[in-house]
């Protein structure tokens, strides 16, 4: 299982996955303008990590790295829109996805990872499997009103 940066001409492939979280996650609907999948693939710290596989991509996830001037300067990172394929759910791609962004994190000096799951969700035990912690730290969101 090959895992990589995403790719500008891997829109089309992406925006299908993100439709999928929006289906299943109340999340807004994507963008269907190339021109934002350019911004957010281009945009410095970030990595948008996808998994390919013929014309179609089996997950992805996005990773942010985020200069700091605590904990000596080191960066932390955030990791978002994680997302794995209807059809090949339960086939180690978001593991692999994971530890992928995981190894990228550490690689690039962070000093911790953080991201938010929905609470009605099945996926914080694929989390905690994966070493994240909710027992010290809690999430909160503020959304801009409507």
């Amino acid at each position: 299982m090959q895992i990589r940066d995403a790719i500008f001409s891997d829109f089309q492939a992406a925006y299908s996955l993100y439709c999928e979280l929006a289906e299943t996650n109340d999340a807004a609907a994507p963008s269907p303008d190339p021109q934002h999948w350019e911004a957010v693939i281009s945009h410095s710290g970030t990595h948008v990590l996808c998994a390919p596989s013929d014309d179609a991509l089996m997950a992805m996830l996005t990773l942010h790295l985020i200069p700091n001037v605590t904990y000596g300067a080191q960066p932390y990172a955030l990791i978002e829109n994680v997302i794995v394929a209807k059809t090949h759910r339960g086939q180690g791609y978001g593991r692999r996805i994971m530890e992928t962004a995981i190894g990228t994190a550490w690689s690039k000096s962070a000093y911790k990872i953080m991201l938010l799951t929905g609470i009605g969700r099945s996926a914080q035990g694929f989390y905690h499997k994966l070493g994240f912690d909710d027992g010290e730290k809690q999430g909160m969101i503020l959304r801009r009103p409507k």
